[in-house]
């Protein structure tokens, strides 16, 4: 697991760059890194984009769902998207660490989060079909 922002040992030569918690430690990694980096966490925000626009679809829509059951996985699913979004910027300042320091890659609970939300949501929406 990358190592928490200490700026004590914040190298004085780094570049100026934000956040400076992860371009501030370790060495330039092979650009590749990096890039394969964002890639993943443009992904997610792509993700957490979807899970938010469901929410609000799901809600905008009359559904022959409980009018109470279909606010519920829209609000799971809304929620579900702003926590992958910001996990998602977690997650890339830890890979992009861990590169930099030379360390493991830290374990994701990105996925868990998803599929825990998606199954609550789609739970939801079952109970709210059978008590139309």
């Amino acid at each position: 697991m990358a190592r928490p922002y200490d700026p004590a040992v914040t190298r004085p030569d780094a570049p100026s760059r934000f956040p400076r918690w992860v371009y501030g430690v370790g060495d330039e990694p092979d650009p590749r890194f990096s890039l394969a980096n964002e890639r993943t966490f443009l992904a997610w925000v792509r993700t957490s984009l979807a899970f938010s626009a469901a929410g609000v679809a799901l809600e905008a829509l009359s559904l022959p769902v409980h009018p109470g059951f279909r606010f519920a996985a829209s609000l799971v699913l809304v929620v579900v998207g702003v926590a992958a979004a910001v996990q998602s910027w977690w997650r890339w300042g830890q890979v992009e660490r861990a590169v930099r320091c030379g360390e493991p890659l830290p374990a994701s609970v990105l996925g868990v989060v998803v599929a825990g939300g998606c199954a609550v949501a789609a739970v939801l929406m079952f109970v709210g079909i059978l008590l139309r």
